[in-house]
């Protein structure tokens, strides 16, 4: 598609978004420079002024009368470049468009890249495309990009790197192509209006597991205004992707990166902290003995992180899963896997009895959780044990959320929007014993705080973990 070979579209339907403030001097020269081969193919070429003050748009609208795919439209105030962007996709979506790239206005950004953006797309073999001048960090100087804005770029790319869980050369390029399919799925009207919107939806496509694919393309700083605060956007770019570390580990809820993921595997494995819930479970199960032929039905397996654990031993484990990801995670561990949905707990195809039931962070997302508990009974020999574990909804964070009037669910958490139950320590305790279960014994656990600050469960640092679980033990229904 490049070289000599002549852009084709493939029978997809694709558009050019160009984004436009203040850029008289430089939108006919930007789109006259759009290869022809790529022009006859796009479906539209469509203008988004955002309210400039100087002639743009009359500008455009000469063009308009030359070429007969370019539309122009004005915004009637001033969205701003990340609500002229959601205002673009939005016009790409209602219109049917299968792929769209943006370019500016200003000719900052090659048009003669665009077969190499939209390659990618058209091809099927990327989701988001990113046009990168830092792929070759050197050649960005040699292209203009100022000293400060270089090493800027370096700087602030790293540090989001480290904080986003990502890989990229640069995150500040505004050359950008997506698939509907792509934009259709994340909620890019939750992004801000300001120019950080394009770190917002790059961090949106590594959370829905979208194929992101960078390519090289050169640098060119000219005679263009730029309108960006350097200082503010860099904060504000370190802030969100703060944010969504804190989102990943399930500290913070966020919209804007509550996106539409084909996984509904949620919460991974706690063992590195000594007194987390999974460590705690590990620990009573070796108490109760992991002896051969022990036999061990585990209630919801998750992401199989303790059903891998409980496989290195010589123990008969088995597990009840609805979820079919969480089946094909926990079946290489388990003799069998019942599949079924504990709220029909009456219909569950076990036929065996177990020394060990394990029902670790489930309870809270049934409804019928005493039904449920009472009907357990029929699964467990006559001196077998089970073992619950469960969120205390009265944890200090809730408290203090609540005290001052927010209640913010996640997709993770204490907060979990799929949980139906909450429990206090009085409350689960009740509830098992008006079930017919003899409590025998009572821990707690910490809130994981190595799934925030992993150093944490190194060897010099743990006396913090040891000294948040005295407190823990101390004030056992706020922390």
């Amino acid at each position: 598609m490049t070289g000599d070979k002549e852009f084709s579209a493939q029978g997809l339907r694709l558009g050019i978004f160009v984004i436009a403030y203040n850029a008289e001097s430089h939108i006919e020269a930007t789109i006259d420079r759009i290869p022809s081969d790529v022009m006859r193919e796009v479906t539209m070429v469509y203008v988004v002024d955002d309210c400039s003050t100087d002639e743009t748009v009359a500008e455009a609208l000469k063009i308009q009368e030359k070429h007969e795919k370019v539309r122009v439209i004005r915004n009637r105030v001033n969205r701003r470049y990340g609500g002229n962007q959601k205002y673009g996709y939005q016009h790409a979506i209602d219109h049917g468009l299968d792929v769209v790239v943006m370019l500016h206005a200003d000719g900052q950004y090659a048009p003669e890249c665009l077969p190499l953006m939209l390659e990618p797309l058209v091809q099927g073999r990327a989701d988001v495309v990113f046009g990168s001048r830092m792929s070759e960090p050197r050649k960005a100087l040699h292209g203009g990009m100022p000293a400060y804005k270089y090493y800027g770029n370096i700087i602030l790319t790293t540090i989001q790197n480290a904080l986003c869980g990502m890989n990229l050369s640069e995150f500040h390029s505004g050359y950008r192509g997506y698939s509907l399919s792509f934009l259709k799925r994340v909620p890019f009207w939750e992004n801000s209006n300001e120019w950080h919107f394009d770190t917002e939806i790059l961090i949106q496509a590594h959370e829905s597991g979208a194929r992101i694919v960078e390519v090289p393309i050169p640098t060119y700083y000219g005679s263009e205004i730029c309108h960006v605060n350097g200082l503010a956007y860099g904060l504000n770019c370190i802030l969100i992707s703060s944010k969504y570390l804190l989102f990943r580990k399930g500290v913070l809820y966020s919209r804007v990166f509550d996106v539409m993921t084909a996984s509904k595997v949620k919460y991974g494995a706690k063992f590195h902290d000594p007194y987390s819930s999974h460590s705690r479970v590990l620990a009573l199960l070796h108490e109760f003995g992991l002896e051969e032929n022990k036999r061990i039905l585990e209630v919801g397996t998750g992401d199989a992180s303790l059903t891998q654990r409980l496989a290195e031993y010589p123990v008969i484990l088995d597990a009840i899963e609805l979820d079919p990801e969480s089946v094909k995670l926990a079946e290489p561990y388990c003799r069998q896997v019942f599949v079924g949905n504990l709220e029909q707990v009456d219909d569950l195809p076990v036929d065996e009895t177990y020394d060990i039931i394990l029902a670790a962070d489930v309870l809270e997302h049934i409804r019928n959780a005493e039904h449920v508990l009472s009907k357990f009974k029929r699964y467990l020999r006559k001196d077998g044990v089970l073992i619950v574990s469960l969120p205390n909804f009265v944890n200090l964070y809730v408290r203090l959320n609540v005290l001052l009037g927010r209640f913010p669910y996640h997709n993770k958490g204490i907060l979990d929007e799929t949980h139906v139950k909450f429990y206090t320590k009085k409350s689960a305790r009740r509830m098992l014993q008006k079930t017919g279960w003899l409590v025998d014994r009572e821990y707690v656990t910490t809130i994981p705080v190595t799934l925030v600050f992993p150093f944490l469960a190194k060897k010099p640092f743990r006396w913090i973990l040891h000294g948040l679980y005295g407190m823990t033990r101390i004030f056992r229904g706020l922390l």
